[in-house]
């Protein structure tokens, strides 16, 4: 009898080497190599490798998650897009305030990126829901809290282009 982690060795050493679109046939593969089980520890073991079926070359079949057709694959338009449109919306100044304007839900998650990076001319933040308010020090120059926040916020620097 075999152990559970020669099983799955096994399992995920068929799933690699061979198409396999139904339990049934993995099934009858699993016992051409001598090991006899149920459906049901099947879907166990398939669950516990996080095999997925997706939709492959001949139709929908069984993957591993190293497999490249587990993840749903993004052109390189798409992500850019997605950084530049991320979370920042604007940015305004007023006196020595900041006011960084996002998408709903993401100013608290922006706000404590700014506050790890501790710049030397941030005073303080404050950040609610779509808004986040930076407090700066004395002289600081609005053109360099922009360059020095462009590194932290996604597609800042897309945004300050365009407006230019």
């Amino acid at each position: 009898m075999q152990t559970r982690k020669d099983r799955l060795d096994l399992l995920r050493l068929i799933l690699t080497n061979h198409e396999i679109s139904r339990q049934d046939e993995l099934l009858k593969e699993l016992a051409h190599h001598g090991c006899i089980l149920t459906q049901a520890t099947l879907s166990r073991d398939l669950r516990s490798l996080k095999a997925a079926k997706v939709a492959g070359p001949h139709g929908y079949v069984y993957v591993l998650p190293e497999n490249p057709l587990y993840r749903r694959p993004v052109s390189t338009a798409v992500l850019t897009e997605y950084y530049q449109n991320s979370a920042f919306i604007s940015i305004a100044f007023t006196g020595q305030l900041a006011v960084i304007k996002t998408r709903p839900g993401y100013a608290s998650s922006l706000a404590s990126d700014i506050d790890m990076r501790e710049f030397p001319f941030l005073v303080g933040s404050i950040a609610g829901d779509d808004t986040i308010m930076l407090a700066l020090a004395e002289g600081t120059s609005r053109e360099y809290v922009k360059m020095a926040l462009s590194d932290v916020i996604p597609g800042m620097k897309a945004s300050l282009r365009q407006a230019k």
